[in-house]
């Protein structure tokens, strides 16, 4: 089995009566998860599922008093796919402020119905994490770094799903319901979006324009959209842990912009499923764009499991002089820029040097990678 990074954070947090919520985008492992640690948790412990329905049934119009009656005698409380369950956030209060002797660990897939509810009701009794698809770190320590090395360009292509790594062969199919479930059971369901076909194709225009600056004026005229509502689907994709924005560094050049934007997909495979694109990279012109994005999201992964707080950016000008990934922790400057051809050269643009003189400037390739993902 594959041990997950995050089974760091959780054991710590396991040492206090607050909750813990394990947050993460559907298949990324967090039910494995759960029965991967259930040997660390005091016993009896009690199994919970929102997606049953007589489950869905005990929380409704619950009060302490059933609550109580519900958990028993048991010290750990695990509830799974919370998301599902009428007013979560607080039945989960009542049970942290009135059973002292339990302690809850609850998991959901999305941020619409779980994180949007939790947080005014259980503000200062929670503990909140994030689970993602699986890491180059992780897989690196599962197979060994030579293996998960080789394995590269097909990570690129097929992304890091718990299910399409262990289902080698099967990776377009596992891929394309997964992408179906995000778009039509997640957003259509809980956000009744009324123009399905719409928030699809713009999916399929922020896949296409992986690694350049989104517009949403230009976004909507693709769509059929206003621009209001392009960017109310964009925070749902987000929230559903589809896509992420990182936004512009601006700070003193006259010529840098200042407003811009660009997406990316938590998972590479997840973003070549939505546009049915699946060649190898030796026969396709997004390779750049693939890495970058891989990059990006393995740095992620890295600085969420392991607690580290940075400000994001990408840097470009009107003059179209960039960089990839700024990242400003400290009060200083790190600037990369991602080749997947390591031949390639590259240089930091001087105006960007000469301004702000980064702590560290560096082009990042297939030969140097791990270090940029696992640095402090």
């Amino acid at each position: 089995m594959i041990q997950r990074e995050i089974e760091q954070q959780i054991d710590k947090y396991l040492q206090d009566h607050k909750v813990v919520i394990i947050l993460g985008p559907r298949q990324s492992g967090k039910s494995t998860l759960l029965k991967m640690i259930e040997h660390k948790l005091e016993k009896p412990v009690i199994w919970l599922n929102g997606d049953d329905t007589d489950t869905r049934a005990r929380f409704e119009n619950a009060n302490s008093t059933s609550l109580k009656n519900l958990t028993g005698e048991c010290k750990t409380l695990i509830i799974d796919e919370a998301q599902r369950i009428e007013n979560i956030g607080l039945n989960l209060k009542i049970i942290h402020d009135n059973i002292n002797t339990i302690k809850v660990i609850a998991s959901g897939s999305s941020a619409f119905e779980l994180s949007n509810k939790i947080n005014e009701p259980l503000t200062g009794r929670k503990w909140e994490l994030f689970l993602y698809p699986l890491s180059f770190t992780e897989m690196k320590n599962h197979l060994g770094f030579l293996e998960e090395r080789r394995l590269l360009e097909q990570r690129l292509i097929y992304g890091y799903y718990p299910d399409v790594v262990n289902n080698t062969g099967m990776e377009k199919e596992i891929l394309k319901q997964l992408s179906i479930s995000y778009l039509y059971k997640d957003i259509l369901t809980w956000e009744r979006i009324q123009k399905p076909y719409a928030l699809e194709k713009l999916v399929q225009a922020l896949a296409f324009q992986l690694g350049n600056e989104v517009s949403f004026n230009e976004l909507g005229k693709m769509t059929g959209l206003d621009n209001e509502t392009v960017e109310k689907y964009i925070l749902m994709l987000e929230r559903a842990f589809i896509v992420f924005r990182l936004p512009c560094f601006s700070r003193n050049l006259r010529n840098e912009l200042k407003k811009s934007r660009k997406i990316y997909f938590y998972d590479n495979g997840l973003r070549n499923a939505i546009i049915s694109h699946f060649n190898p990279l030796t026969l396709r012109n997004d390779a750049g764009a693939l890495w970058e994005n891989f990059m990006i999201a393995e740095r992620m992964k890295h600085l969420s499991y392991n607690n580290l707080f940075v400000n994001r950016y990408f840097w470009r000008t009107t003059a179209q002089q960039e960089i990839d990934y700024i990242e400003e922790k400290e009060g200083k400057l790190f600037a990369y820029e991602f080749k997947w051809n390591p031949n390639k050269t590259y240089k930091i643009p001087k105006p960007f040097l000469k301004e702000y003189t980064p702590y560290i400037s560096e082009v990042i390739n297939p030969e140097n990678f791990e270090r940029f993902i696992t640095s402090s």
